[in-house]
């Protein structure tokens, strides 16, 4: 499959029992709501939970999609700060039949250009799919070196870029850097702004609750016939009032397409106790997706 022709990847959450063990029978219905919607899936995306994670868990998950034989691509993150246990992860990917992966700035360490550089290279040389890197500053406490992003641009592996600073004048260094390569929006509610600089798409949260309605988003940013700035952006934002994917797993809680809103430690579903937000936003999604389908 050509990932690039997918313009939405969905950040598909980690669905969990009462008893804090994967779900897989919900996983496997998330897999297949994605594909109705003709989304690509990012499995385990390198922050938040996928990180709480153990090894061996990782590998069953991602051995579960492939299973499901999924009808659109399949991107696996690779995230984390010690570098062997990130070849590690990779290698055992590297015998699966996967599509891609997003690699994530080192955590915690907060390099330079130059070690930024000698990381993703190293990554990158190890693989032989393509790869989307990923600017979250939030999350890694240092943004990805644009010097380093202009020296990696000729890598042949080199697909993408996942930009989640929150910043237009960021996301057009970027665009520059790669040289004429891709770069996704990383942030559900910048969609509109980031559309209007160059983007080519959307890797999304919003999507595990709203496959369809974030899709047709998603085209209309990109088409130019979008016109629903505040709802979108208030809705995108209720799903960052706790951490992600704290209040996404709630909505879909409330929704019935979790059996818990259970989060993997350190996260807890406990520092979101007010739903409102994202039930307010979810019925005004519907209502726009209703209005703008037909």
């Amino acid at each position: 499959m050509n990932v690039s022709n997918y313009t939405l990847w969905t950040a598909v959450v980690t669905p969990l029992t009462h008893t804090l063990n994967v779900d897989y029978r919900t996983l496997s219905s998330l897999v297949h709501d994605q594909e109705d919607a003709g989304n690509g899936l990012l499995i385990l995306g390198s922050t938040a939970e996928a990180l709480n994670l153990p090894l061996e868990e990782k590998k069953k998950i991602v051995e579960h999609v492939l299973a499901l034989n999924p009808k659109t691509p399949m991107m696996v993150g690779v995230g984390g700060h010690q570098l062997e246990e990130t070849l590690e992860w990779i290698h055992f990917l590297e015998t699966k039949n996967i599509n891609a992966y997003l690699m994530v700035t080192p955590l915690y360490a907060k390099p330079g250009p130059i070690g930024q550089y000698q990381w993703f290279k190293t990554l990158m040389d190890a693989v032989t799919k393509p790869v989307m890197l990923y600017n979250v500053p939030g999350r890694t406490a240092v943004a990805m070196a644009p010097q380093a992003v202009e020296k990696l641009s000729t890598h042949k592996n080199f697909w993408a870029i996942k930009e989640a600073s929150g910043s237009v004048e960021k996301f057009k260094e970027y665009l520059k850097a790669a040289n004429g390569k891709a770069v996704y929006c990383g942030d559900d509610a910048l969609m509109p702004d980031f559309a209007l600089a160059g983007a080519a798409g959307l890797v999304s949260v919003a999507s595990n609750a709203w496959p369809k309605e974030t899709n047709l988003y998603v085209k209309k940013c990109l088409n130019k016939t979008f016109d629903d700035k505040q709802l979108w952006t208030e809705a995108s934002n209720s799903l960052f009032v706790a951490s992600n994917p704290v209040p996404v797993k709630r909505l879909m809680f409330e929704n019935g397409k979790l059996q818990t809103p259970f989060m993997v430690a350190p996260l807890s579903h406990e520092d979101m106790a007010d739903a409102a937000p994202v039930l307010k936003a979810n019925d005004q999604v519907r209502n726009w997706f209703e209005r703008n389908s037909k």
